[in-house]
């Protein structure tokens, strides 16, 4: 009997102690899914510092820079600011003085390029050496009051009119240069004529006032140029056009032989088509396919071949004298 009672309180005592170890087991997983809860709060807490100390970084990186920024620089008088790409290598044309920016011109193409160039009459500069073969003459860059080349000749060549007039004049070097090139147009079949080279400073004071008065300024700007602004005045430059002197200094001009023959082959003989074809907002001109400059071949070759105008040849690098 006392071995049947030993039994039972043996059993009783077990299940109850399996009862309890099973109750504790519960609790126990209750406080760990608590601590489990606080792994992502530790985490997020260290996130958080992460990102604010990468912030300060980005901060002070930025104030670094600022305080790296060079300020604006100036060019022959005009501002560049610290934005703007300034050339750092420039070369000296012997003949004239006249600095061209090499990086300027191997980063130029067909699309243009940037460059620091100023042409606009709200800015006027004298050039310092009109009698220069590159000498750049635009809105900006005029010519010294009341100048005349020294080496003006009559080239031996055909006009649209008979006359001995002024505006047959060139100076002696292109006038020579023009000769060649036309005698050349002639083998290739093609007959050119001149249309207007030299004009004196009042001789363009008149054309311009008359453009002005007809037109509008806001017009006549776009196709003439204002008294001291003329590439004529520096007797490099002429309007050429075919022996018969149709369409002579008109928009239907690009579309004869005589200018896709000058297209192709002028700056063989030192000139350039000087407001080429979707320029005018580097030159300030319309397209003017009959309007060559003479500017040496070596300059014509470079200026022709990479598409450029002298405003981008020369970029802001032009010396003036005031």
């Amino acid at each position: 009997m006392r071995k049947k009672y030993a039994a039972t309180f043996i059993v009783a005592v077990l299940i109850v102690g399996g009862g309890l170890f099973a109750w504790g087991q519960n609790h126990a997983s209750d406080a760990g899914s608590t601590v489990v809860e606080k792994a992502p709060a530790l985490s997020q807490q260290k996130q958080n510092q992460e990102k604010q100390a990468a912030q300060q970084d980005r901060k002070t990186a930025a104030a670094s820079d600022t305080k790296t920024q060079k300020p604006s620089q100036s060019t022959n008088g005009k501002a560049i600011s610290s934005g703007q790409a300034v050339n750092s290598k420039t070369s000296v044309h012997q003949s004239s003085g006249v600095k061209s920016s090499e990086s300027a011109a191997k980063g130029s193409s067909k699309t243009g390029g940037k460059n620091n160039f100023i042409n606009t009459y709200s800015v006027e500069h004298v050039v310092s050496n009109p009698e220069s073969i590159t000498v750049l003459v635009n809105k900006t860059y005029r010519l010294p009051a009341g100048y005349v080349p020294s080496d003006l000749v009559y080239p031996n060549v055909p006009f649209t009119f008979s006359e001995k007039l002024e505006k047959r004049k060139m100076r002696r070097e292109a006038a020579v240069a023009l000769e060649k090139m036309f005698a050349a147009a002639k083998k290739d079949g093609i007959s050119l004529a001149g249309v207007s080279g030299y004009r004196s400073e009042s001789r363009q004071t008149t054309l311009y006032n008359n453009y002005a008065k007809k037109d509008g300024v806001k017009a006549a700007d776009t196709y003439s140029a204002r008294s001291g602004h003329s590439e004529h005045q520096t007797g490099l430059a002429i309007d050429v056009s075919g022996i018969t002197g149709k369409c002579a200094a008109q928009s239907c001009f690009a579309g004869t032989k005589e200018a896709k023959w000058l297209a192709e082959h002028a700056q063989e003989y030192g000139f350039i088509i000087r407001y080429p074809e979707g320029k005018d907002a580097i030159t300030g001109y319309k397209y003017e396919p009959w309007h060559i400059r003479y500017v040496g071949t070596k300059l014509a070759d470079e200026v022709t071949s990479r598409y450029m105008t002298l405003e981008q040849y020369f970029g802001s690098s032009v010396p003036v004298s005031k």
